[in-house]
Order: C-alpha cells, then sequence, then structure tokens
C-alpha cells in the first residue's frame, strides 16, 4: 500500500500544479469576450478554484482525510453554481424542485465546510473519528444530488449546448460517481475502500483537460482532433483500460489465492493476441470496427475534409497505375462509402449505358449487360441514387418497381447505383460494390455521393469536351485544307479558261498547242495534287527542305505564266535557297498571278532573284493599281479577305504560311497607282549544302 500512497501523492501534486495552470489561463481571458461567449465563466473559474484547494488538501493531508473533505464541499459549492448558471440560470428557468435540490445541495456543503473549517481552526486539525462520517455523508448525498442535476440539466439544454460545456458537466458527473462509488462501497462493506480513494487524485487529473477544452474554446483557440487523430486515441484509450483491466483481474486473482493470477494473465493474453490478430487479418472486422466508431463517437459519418481530399486526389492523380480516368472515378466514388470495387457504365450510340471500366470488380457480369433506355431516363430525370436492396425488398413485397435491370437485382455484390449527372445530362452510371460490412444508407450518404457525383462528371465531360475538340480540329484541319484547295482549283480553271480563249484564235500555231499540251499535262497533275490533298489520310503536303536553285525555278515560272503574260526573269548566277521546291513555286506563281491581275495588259511584271545579307531575296514587282498601307497591315495576310469579286482571302494567307514554315518571311511595298513589291525571303543554301546563318529578324525588320 505504501507505493500506492507515493503514486496518489504524486498525483495529487500533479492534480494541484494543473488546476492551478487552468484557473490562471482563465482568469487571464479577455473579460468582456468571455463573458459574451460564457455568461457562467466566473462560476467556471471559481470551480477551477476550489478543485485547486482540493487537490491542495489532498497532496498535504491525503485524499481521504478530514482536511480533504472539508474542501471538497468546497469544491462542490462552486460545481453546484456553475451547473446552476450555465444550465438553467442562462439557458432556461430552472425547475421549482430541482431548484430546492441545489439549493439544499449548497445549504449541505456551506454547513459542513463552516463546521469543518471552525474545528480544523479551534483545534489545529480534523479529528477523522467524529469529522469524517458526518462529512462522508454530505459527500454521499452531495454526489448523488450532483449526478441528478447534471442529467436533468444535458436533458434539458443538450440541443443548444456547445461541447466544452458539455465536457465539463462530463467530468463533474465523472468524479462524483466515482466518490458515490467510493461511499457506497463504504457503507454496504462498514470498511472504506482505501485504493479507491487513493485513486482520487487521477480521476482529478483526467477532469483537467475539460476545463483547457473549455478555455481554449472561449478564447476562439479551438481545438480538434481530426478524425484519423481521434480514432486513434480511442484505440490508445482501449489499450489503456485493457492494461488496467489485467491489472485488476490480476489483483483480484492474488486476494483470491492460488495460480488464477498467471491464468488470468495467460487469458488475458490471448483475448489480446487473439482480437489483434482479428483485425489484421479480416477486413470485415476492420471495417465493422470503423462503423461502430463513426457509429457512437462521432457526430457525422464522414470527415469531410479527408474524404474531399482524397476524392479530388484520386480524380486528378495519373501515375498509380489507374490511369484511365473512368477507372479513377469508379474508385473515387467507391472509396467514399469504403466499397470493395466499382463499376463504370458509358452510353452507347442507342443510348444504352454498358459497362466501360471496372475497379476491382471481379468478372461476373455478362458482356451485353447494359441499362435501358428506360432506367438511364429514369435515373437522368430524377437523379435518384439507388439503394438495390430496398430495390430487392420492393420488388419481393410488391410495393416499389424501379426499372433496374435484372441481371443488376440479381447480382448480391452491387450495392448502390450512382447516375454522374452534368447539368441535367447523365454521362456515366457507376454502380458500387456491397461492402464488407452492409448497412442501410443514409441522408449523409446519399448527400456525399450525389455531390460526389457531381465532382466527378465535371471531370467527366471536361474529357469529353477534350476528345470532342479534337475532333472539330481535325474538321477544321479539313476544311481549311479543302479552302485552300479550293482557291488553287479556281487559279487553274482561270488557267483553263484563259487557255481555252486562246485556242479559238491560235490553235493552228504549232508552238501554241505546244505550250498547251505542256500547260494541260502541268493543270493535270496539280488536280491531281490537289484530291490526294483532300484524302483523310493526307496529313497536308510536308515541307522538305534542300537546296534549291531559284534560276531554273523562276524560269520555269516564266514559262508556266506565258500564256497569260510574259514575265521578265532576273536571277543573280549559281543562288541556291534552303527551301522546300514545291512551296517556293507555289508562292512565287501565287505573287506572279496577282500581280498580273493587278496591272494593266501592257504593264510588266518582274521576278528579281538576289542574295543579300546573308538571305535570298525574290521580289515580284508591278505596275498595278498599288495597296493602301492600311489594307497591307490589317488585311492582306488575313484569310477571307480579298480585293476580288471572285476571291476566296486565302492566297496571301497561305503565301505567308509557307513561307513561314520555311524560315522564311514576306515583304510587302506598295502604294495606291503606283504598282507593289512583294518580297519572298529565304534562308540561302551554303556551299556544304545546309542553310546559311544570319541574323533574319534584323533582316526581316
Amino acid at each position: 500500500m505504501g507505493a500506492l500512497s507515493d503514486l496518489s501523492h504524486i498525483l495529487a501534486g500533479l492534480s494541484l500544479a494543473g488546476f492551478v495552470g487552468v484557473t490562471l489561463w482563465l482568469a487571464m481571458r479577455p473579460r468582456a469576450r468571455m463573458a459574451a461567449l460564457m455568461p457562467s465563466l466566473g462560476w467556471l473559474v471559481a470551480a477551477a478554484s476550489a478543485m485547486s484547494l482540493w487537490c491542495a488538501a489532498a497532496f498535504a493531508f491525503g485524499p481521504g482525510s478530514a482536511e480533504a473533505l472539508v474542501g471538497r464541499a468546497l469544491r462542490n459549492v462552486a460545481m453546484l453554481f456553475w451547473l446552476g448558471a450555465t444550465f438553467w440560470n442562462v439557458r432556461a428557468p430552472m425547475s421549482r424542485p430541482l431548484r430546492l435540490i441545489l439549493r439544499l445541495l449548497v445549504t449541505f456543503c456551506l454547513v459542513a465546510f463552516v463546521f469543518g473549517s471552525a474545528s480544523w481552526l479551534r483545534a489545529g486539525g480534523l479529528s477523522a473519528e467524529w469529522a469524517g462520517p458526518g462529512l462522508s455523508l454530505v459527500a454521499m448525498i452531495v454526489a448523488s444530488g450532483g449526478l441528478l442535476l447534471v442529467d436533468s440539466g444535458v436533458r434539458h439544454g443538450s440541443a443548444g449546448l456547445r461541447m466544452p460545456l458539455l465536457a465539463v458537466a462530463g467530468g463533474f458527473a465523472m468524479l462524483w460517481a466515482y466518490e458515490l462509488n467510493i461511499q457506497l462501497i463504504g457503507a454496504l462493506t462498514g470498511t472504506s475502500a482505501t485504493t479507491l480513494i487513493l485513486l482520487l487524485p487521477a480521476v482529478a487529473l483526467l477532469m483537467a483537460p475539460t476545463f483547457v477544452i473549455a478555455a481554449m474554446d472561449v478564447g476562439r483557440e479551438r481545438m480538434q482532433l481530426s478524425r484519423t487523430a481521434a480514432t486513434r486515441t480511442l484505440l490508445l484509450i482501449g489499450g489503456a483500460a485493457y492494461l488496467v483491466l489485467i491489472g485488476l483481474v490480476g489483483a483480484v486473482a492474488r486476494m483470491v489465492g492460488g495460480n488464477y493470477a498467471e491464468l488470468a494473465q495467460g487469458l488475458s493474453l490471448v483475448v489480446a493476441l487473439g482480437a489483434g490478430g482479428l483485425l489484421l487479418a479480416s477486413a470485415r472486422a476492420r471495417a465493422w470496427l470503423s462503423v461502430m466508431i463513426s457509429k457512437h463517437f462521432f457526430e457525422h459519418r464522414y470527415d469531410y475534409r479527408a474524404e474531399w481530399m482524397r476524392f479530388t486526389a484520386t480524380l486528378a492523380r495519373e501515375n498509380d497505375g489507374e490511369g484511365d480516368l473512368y477507372r479513377r472515378v469508379a474508385k473515387a466514388l467507391a472509396e467514399l462509402t469504403g466499397s470493395p470495387g466499382a463499376l463504370l457504365m458509358l452510353p452507347d450510340a442507342q443510348g444504352e449505358y454498358r459497362v466501360a471500366d471496372r475497379w476491382h470488380w471481379e468478372a461476373g457480369v455478362e458482356a451485353d449487360a447494359a441499362l435501358s433506355l428506360r432506367s438511364a431516363f429514369m435515373l437522368q430525370d430524377t437523379g435518384h441514387i439507388v439503394d438495390l436492396d430496398a430495390a430487392r425488398r420492393g420488388a419481393r413485397d410488391g410495393s416499389e418497381k424501379l426499372p433496374i435491370p435484372d441481371w443488376l437485382v440479381a447480382d448480391p455484390r452491387a450495392w448502390v447505383v450512382v447516375p454522374v449527372l452534368h447539368f441535367q445530362r447523365m454521362i456515366a452510371v457507376v454502380v458500387l460494390h456491397r461492402p464488407p460490412v452492409s448497412r442501410a444508407l443514409d441522408w449523409e450518404d446519399l448527400d456525399v455521393l450525389r455531390i460526389a457525383g457531381r465532382q466527378a462528371a465535371s471531370y467527366l465531360a471536361e474529357s469529353q469536351s477534350q476528345v470532342a475538340l479534337s475532333e472539330a480540329k481535325r474538321f477544321d484541319e479539313f476544311n481549311r485544307r479543302f479552302a485552300f484547295i479550293m482557291h488553287d482549283i479556281k487559279n487553274l480553271a482561270s488557267q483553263l479558261a484563259l487557255l481555252a480563249r486562246n485556242a479559238e484564235r491560235h490553235a493552228d500555231k504549232p508552238e501554241f498547242r505546244a505550250d498547251m499540251v505542256e500547260t494541260l499535262k502541268l493543270s493535270a497533275g496539280r488536280l491531281s495534287d490537289l484530291l490526294a490533298r483532300l484524302s483523310p489520310r493526307e496529313r497536308g503536303r510536308s515541307v522538305e527542305a534542300g537546296a534549291v536553285a531559284v534560276e531554273p525555278l523562276l524560269a520555269a515560272i516564266a514559262a508556266r505564266m506565258r500564256p497569260r503574260r510574259a514575265l521578265f526573269v532576273g536571277c543573280e548566277p549559281g543562288l541556291s535557297a534552303w527551301a522546300d521546291a514545291a512551296s517556293v513555286q507555289q508562292i512565287v506563281e501565287h505573287l506572279a498571278t496577282n500581280a498580273i491581275d493587278a496591272s494593266p495588259g501592257d504593264a510588266p511584271v518582274q521576278l528579281i532573284a538576289a542574295a543579300e545579307a546573308g538571305r535570298v531575296r525574290i521580289d515580284v514587282l508591278d505596275q498595278g493599281v498599288g495597296m493602301t498601307r492600311e489594307f497591307i497591315r490589317d488585311q492582306l495576310f488575313k484569310p477571307f479577305v480579298s480585293t476580288k469579286d471572285a476571291g476566296f482571302g486565302l492566297g496571301a494567307f497561305e503565301a505567308l504560311q509557307l513561307a513561314q514554315a520555311m524560315g522564311g518571311a514576306i515583304d510587302v511595298a506598295s502604294e495606291p497607282g503606283k504598282g507593289s513589291r512583294f518580297t519572298l525571303w529565304l534562308p540561302v543554301a551554303g556551299a556544304g549544302g545546309a542553310a546559311g546563318t544570319g541574323d533574319w529578324m534584323k533582316v526581316a525588320s
């Protein structure tokens, strides 16, 4: 018993230090703000101070001493006044019987304190022989009445009470229940429960955190454990309770005698190892424990902050082995409710929903399993989350008939059907696997699944929009290619029409017939190339850079343009550009055609090429109508803008695109009535056959 007395002395000292600290903390809080938050705060400070005095008496004289019983009477007065101020004076009027009980209890405590204090001052101490029984009787009466007041107060005002108030009241109830148990054991056995009395400081030490929580709440310094920390705390408390139980069983066994102590310890170890092994090996046992803890210790089933962070992280994660978005959506919804697997169904061409992906769902679903149009319409119109267990029960008793397919109702693994809606449009359906511990859905499950389904729908809708955008880009590419080809076809048509008009006048000339045959061959080849560019497998002509001799290329262009206009060609000898020959030819032909169209019939059109500043410069000059600077700056190279009545407005735009693809550019100088000069700049081919280096940005400027 000496070791237990020493432990009790240490615990009393710790309790004294703890309650002195709590009292000082409460006393230093801002009074105005605390009074607004807790009108009964003054009595809470008084209760903490009285607890400090009682712990001081227990530390100095022992928990079972008459001095401690006097201190207990003063402590009970402060606790009773806090209860009255908290549960009734502030929130609601106290009933007359309870008001009478409170007054009687306070009177008993004050009488016990006054007589005990007077006797202690007169005699220099209290005698346990005459003071102990009377003070113990008062303590037992006050403990019984205090428990009655706490129960009535909590039941009367629990709807509007904050958790710190309930925590403090629960601490009072715990202390009074413990003390009442001590008094009852003493009354029934005729002997004092010395062990329990010596452990009173431990109970007081357990009460200190309730005052701390109340003080932090009053000062708006809220302390809130996460669900994970709270669960682990509960498990630690359970482990501590297990150790205490082992100690009590061992103590009882030693009191009985024999070898029961070793037997009790062995049985306890076997039970502990069995329970631990069951939790580690059985997912169902872990799920059951999680459900029980959430059900009985937490206000809400879900830790919304943690669950939402995990949900969004699962949807956004792409490198964890769940790369497919559909599988990640199924996984995220399943993890919310603790389901071990899920199916995700998407609409087919006819609108029926079929299984598109699955997460941890074993085989067993038929290949042609589908959600009919009728079921899809019902889920989309109502947004109803279907509890399949309830649907099965309704189908059996005939009270409810939901349009759920038979294969889904017959599968015992299917638990919940969740429509994934995006702006009233159902883009997917998720079927959740039954969890290890089956349970009925409640309002919290439905709300979480409904909100999570909308969040997942935004991810799926974005993914589908990306696919649709990719298809739109392919259509746009085809349309752009077709527009360019139509522009080239127009030029060919104009060239063939001119050839037909000239044939009426010069068909008898051998030179014309030779030019006509060559022109028809070139036109047929151009048309074949254009048709090939319209093929879905053709992604446009690839630009292949190489050394291009400029002079022969310009001469060939002049020869093809001769039926329309004789072109003057001037080129620096041996000039080569690093470019794609077909692209250069297309650009120069377009510029020459525009120059011819813009010039009078007798005005010359010139093609001049030379090397300048490390680049190849090809000028197309005319003496036509010219252009304004505003038109050149704002409209010339924009698609679908043309000064011609039948023009497409794509020639200049396509020419600029081709030039830039080869690392070149097109420069324009023009004035109204004075003609125009279009300059094509290209990289020069060096001696080694590669593009020459030069500061192109300075040249272009």
